[in-house]
């Protein structure tokens, strides 16, 4: 920059390709990190320093363009200073527009928010810019309206396109909005339907936001969307965005005592009198309502400290819980027999058995009357009672009634998770602790009974001094944990084949391998659970061949969150069925299924999926050097 002294006619080509074949060469940061900051102070004052700092970049041949416009980009302390430096560059060259108004916003998403404001902030500080700004914000709602790349493209992106949509809002005046509303408002409806269709509740949320920024936007006087859900730090700075960045003061701003005193001066001045006679008016007629009121205090209040909230007795009978599920009109019956359900099948395993079937559908299809905190997880734990209880024939319903006819969404999918609660249950031993010393875990007062001898006070005592005292010598008290049979074992079949076998079959308001989707990934993900819980069972070989045709018919899917539940069922394979059946029992599926994973973790979009693919991988090698360990 010392090339140029006063009055000298200079070139400043060579300067600009020195520029480009350092950045090219990946010296981006060394250079722009010292040249940026220098041409930021230059131009904030010189014009013929704006003008040079244009023609250097312009001169920049197009193989290097890319790097330079980029460096500068990040580089850059904010819009305003990467127009300065920039100038109308976008308008006047052809690569620098490919790279700023598609390379950087379409096909890449590692930049930060910080570059994406400084990119879109630059395009919206000239009216030249601004038809770009308009461009780029289409194209942007175009790709974020796409239901292929919803689907194939990772959330990362997702976010890092929704966060560029905000930003160009932000920068939108109200002539530009009315006259691009009509396609503001088709985008916004296409792009929510795709984001809601997704099973991923990072990109539903995504769609809820920005549907609802856009609708701000167009609608500034009548309603606007409004989504339920929870906020996050993702949400709030996807919302803050919406709102543009202050451009720094270009004319003399004045101090902040002399904003105070303008302000103070804008407003009337009030004679002290004034105030004083306007304040005691305003308070005379609260005098007086408070003397009114006076000659109530006279008045004293009942004493309800002793009164007592009536408790409605719950049914003590299942048959009787039923009644009062079905047809009862008494809701605060209803809600007391609700809240003691669970409890009163598990105390009563016999005469919930006689009636377990009743009780499962009735449950099923049970909607809440009244607001109660916490239905729906009582609801649950009374269906997994009842499964746990009787297992055989409540599993057969449920997992028949998962393939039937006029069942909402919702009551599949809470057939899943009881199906999985349950089975957890039930592969667990029941864990009653036995231990040796049971006065040290658990310290009690006993009462005396009336007919007390000698002796029995004499224990009592006893007790009560070995529960306080502490012994080192001995060590820690040991539990002993009662060992029981998997009860999962008998019933794994019941639970699992029914499931897997009629998934391909469409049905009027049902369709697995179409639009139910989200469905599809939790019943996947359920399969998963529970080849995992059959751990040791007899049927686990047989139900391990049936899972793995199973993911291999579903491996293409589109959907993500399907795919990481086949590879989640892979791994639960892997680790439920013993390695010498695998390796033998099913060897060719087994390296058909490892090539398949390798091709997973090298061009999967989802990085979830990679990660699981790459676990699976690490699993089948461990599996290998055990069996190659072990001597023949």
């Amino acid at each position: 920059l010392s090339l140029f002294p006063g009055g000298l006619d200079c070139s400043i080509s060579f300067v600009s390709h020195v520029l480009g074949k350092v950045c090219i060469l990946g010296r981006q940061k060394e250079i722009l990190g010292v040249l940026v900051p220098q041409l930021t102070e230059l131009t904030k004052s010189d014009c013929i320093w704006q003008r040079i700092c244009w023609r250097l970049v312009e001169c920049v041949p197009d193989r290097w363009m890319e790097a330079v416009v980029l460096g500068f980009v990040q580089r850059a302390a904010g819009a305003d200073v990467l127009s300065r430096l920039l100038g109308n560059l976008v308008v006047k060259n052809k690569k620098a527009q490919f790279v700023v108004t598609q390379k950087v916003l379409l096909l890449q998403y590692g930049h930060t928010t910080a570059v994406l404001q400084n990119l879109l902030g630059y395009l919206s500080l000239d009216s030249l810019r601004r038809a770009l700004l308009l461009t780029v914000l289409q194209e942007l709602l175009e790709t974020w309206g796409s239901s292929s790349a919803v689907k194939h493209s990772p959330p990362e992106q997702q976010l890092y396109i929704s966060k560029a949509i905000l930003i160009c809002l932000s920068h939108l005046k109200e002539p530009e909005i009315e006259s691009c509303r009509q396609e503001l408002l088709t985008s916004m409806m296409e792009g929510v339907k795709c984001h809601l269709d997704s099973s991923l509740p990072q990109l539903r949320r995504l769609g809820m936001v920005v549907a609802e920024s856009i609708s701000s936007k167009i609608n500034t006087e009548g309603p606007v969307l409004k989504f339920e859900y929870e906020e996050d730090d993702e949400t709030r700075e996807l919302k803050s965005l919406l709102v543009p960045t202050q451009p720094p003061c270009v004319g003399p701003c004045l101090p902040d005592d002399d904003r105070s005193e303008k302000a103070d001066a804008a407003q009337p001045l009030v004679p002290e009198s004034n105030k004083k006679s306007h304040t005691a008016a305003s308070v005379t007629p609260d005098e007086e309502s408070d003397a009114e009121l006076d000659s109530d205090d006279d008045l004293i209040p009942y004493d309800m400290s002793e009164d007592k909230e009536l408790k409605i007795k719950a049914p003590v009978y299942i048959r009787d819980c039923i009644e009062v599920l079905t047809g009862s009109e008494d809701v605060d019956k209803w809600e007391a027999t609700v809240k003691a359900l669970e409890s009163l099948i598990r105390r009563n395993p016999a005469a919930t058995r006689e009636v377990s079937v009743e009780l499962a559908k009735v449950l099923l299809h049970l909607e809440e009357k009244t607001c109660i905190e916490g239905f729906v997880e009582l609801r649950q734990r009374a269906q997994v009672a009842v499964l746990t209880t009787d297992p055989i024939p409540v599993s057969k319903y449920l997992t028949s009634q998962f393939y039937s006819l006029n069942y909402s969404l919702r009551q599949r999918m809470d057939i899943l998770d009881v199906l999985v609660l349950a089975a957890q249950e039930l592969s667990c031993p029941r864990f009653r602790g036995k231990t040796k010393d049971s006065g040290a875990q658990k310290p009690r007062i006993q009462l005396l009974p009336e007919s007390d001898s000698p002796k029995d006070w004499r224990r009592i005592v006893d007790e009560r001094i070995k529960s306080k005292t502490r012994r080192f010598v001995t060590g820690q008290c040991h539990v002993e944990l009662a060992s029981g049979p998997n009860e999962f074992n008998s019933v794994a079949g019941h639970f699992f084949f029914p499931l897997i076998q009629h998934f391909d079959r469409p049905l009027t308001t049902f369709d697995l391998l179409g639009e139910d989707h989200l469905v599809l990934g939790r019943l996947v993900h359920t399969l998963g659970v529970l080849m995992y819980l059959a751990v040791n069972t007899v049927a686990v070989t047989a139900m391990g061949k049936a899972l793995l045709e199973f993911v291999w018919t579903l491996r293409f899917h589109m959907d993500s969150y399907v795919r990481q539940g086949l590879l989640s069922c892979i791994s639960s394979l892997l680790l439920s069925v013993p390695a010498q059946l695998l390796l033998t029992d099913m060897t060719e599926e087994l390296l058909e299924t490892q090539s398949w994973l390798g091709d997973v973790v090298e061009k999967d979009p989802d990085g979830d999926c990679r990660r699981l693919a790459l676990q699976n991988l690490l699993l089948l090698e461990n599996l290998k050097k055990k069996l190659e360990a072990v001597p023949s």
